[in-house]
């Protein structure tokens, strides 16, 4: 299991899904149905854990690992970089 530090949004939740050998997709799921989903919950990838080399990986998208991430430099929301100024960084959260 993954020692993740993020907590979930609230109406979300995360989901860790055996990706490839030693590497976990971790998905982020709203609860919340939606009519153009046929009714079918909506989830969007946070990003990749590689266990074997202990570290964390942004998206490129639900297929493709992208570059290393800092976890304490990531949000609840995804893992890809945002490029906010230090200003907008303190109003994020």
């Amino acid at each position: 299991m993954i020692d993740f530090p993020h907590k979930a949004p609230e109406g979300y939740t995360y989901e860790f899904e055996n990706f490839k050998r030693n590497t976990t997709r971790i998905m982020l799921r709203f609860h919340k149905k939606f009519d153009y989903n046929l009714g079918k919950p909506v989830a969007t990838v946070w990003g990749f854990y590689d266990s074997k080399k202990d570290k964390y990986f942004a998206p490129v998208n639900s297929a493709t690992i992208g570059k290393e991430v800092d976890i304490h430099s990531t949000r609840p929301w995804s893992a890809m970089k945002i490029n906010l100024t230090p200003l907008e960084l303190a109003f994020y959260d």
